[in-house]
């Protein structure tokens, strides 16, 4: 298994602070201080996609996002950033890495610390959401942003999936709402659709944003305005295949790169956003990396707003 130590690496310009790339701001010793602005968790999981019978391979994500985001140069202000590492599903057990996942999250938020999660499928938004939940409560109205291509409101009566982890959620928690950004007309089931208006989901199509970007913007808000926490998800099968071909599912018709970036920056800029993960880069299928190197273009767009914000 390859350390953290030998992929948070790479060219070093031996200049001053502004000549400092990523693999020289990251700390990695376990007891960090002071206590990071944004710390890092891996999840290496993909027994979500298989289970969803997707294309395995999602669970080398995170260190291929990592790997990729070492030798971005550094334009944020002094910050402490802080990668605490992987937490990895064995032998199958999804649910108890998700569980794992969440303790961790809930840590690492109670400490005082914003979370950026790497997965992983996008199973991992179901441990990304048990550790907010506990970190806030119950009672607090927790607004979850996902742009992604696909509901994830499968049924899940017979297992838990990549596909399901949405309808878990708002199967068992009143105070959660749900929001989803770039949906595939083409990518859902009729069945799905119906299912998203039962729960009231906030659906806003690859289309309409194509079609009207300020007015997406304007129902992102909305959602926003009505709920107290965001959690922000973003799985990479949002964006189209020519510009994202290393995911588990492609999309032919997705969102440009550029618009993703502009959705993300957009919902950054409300104070509410307490964490962010970012899924389903499989290396197994990324030439030369591009999928990886996107990943972590969007991830360093996501740590600068958040040490901006302090909170």
């Amino acid at each position: 298994m390859t350390s953290l130590r030998r992929i948070w690496s790479g060219r070093t310009d031996y200049g001053d602070e502004k000549s400092k790339r990523f693999h020289e701001i990251v700390q990695l010793e376990k007891n960090i201080d002071p206590i990071p602005n944004v710390a890092i968790v891996g999840f290496q999981c993909d027994e979500g996609v298989r289970r969803n019978q997707g294309r395995i391979g999602a669970k080398e994500g995170p260190n291929a996002i990592r790997k990729a985001l070492a030798n971005i140069p550094w334009h944020g202000e002094s910050a402490c950033i802080a990668d605490l590492g992987n937490i990895s599903c064995e032998d199958a057990e999804l649910e108890k890495a998700q569980k794992l996942l969440g303790e961790k999250i809930a840590e690492v938020r109670t400490n005082g610390s914003k979370v950026i999660v790497l997965g992983g499928g996008h199973e991992t938004l179901y441990g990304h959401y048990l550790g907010i939940r506990q970190y806030i409560g119950r009672d607090k109205k927790l607004g979850i942003i996902n742009i992604d291509a696909h509901f994830d409101l499968r049924s899940y009566e017979e297992t838990t999936s990549s596909g399901t982890m949405f309808k878990q959620i708002l199967d068992h928690d009143n105070h959660a709402s749900y929001c989803v950004i770039g949906i595939q007309q083409y990518g859902n089931t009729l069945e799905l659709f119906e299912r998203a208006k039962e729960f009231r989901v906030t659906t806003i199509l690859e289309q309409q944003i194509r079609e009207n970007m300020n007015q997406a913007l304007n129902e992102i808000d909305s959602f926003i305005n009505q709920n107290e926490v965001i959690l922000l998800t973003l799985c990479m099968d949002v964006i189209n295949a020519a510009e994202a071909p290393g995911v588990s599912a492609p999309s032919p018709f997705g969102l440009n790169a550029v618009e993703v970036r502009k959705i993300i920056q957009h919902v950054l800029q409300s104070p509410k956003v307490a964490s962010f993960d970012i899924c389903e880069v499989n290396p197994t299928f990324d030439p030369n990396g591009q999928t990886a190197k996107l990943a972590a273009y969007l991830v360093n767009e996501v740590i600068m707003f958040m040490i901006k914000q302090r909170g």
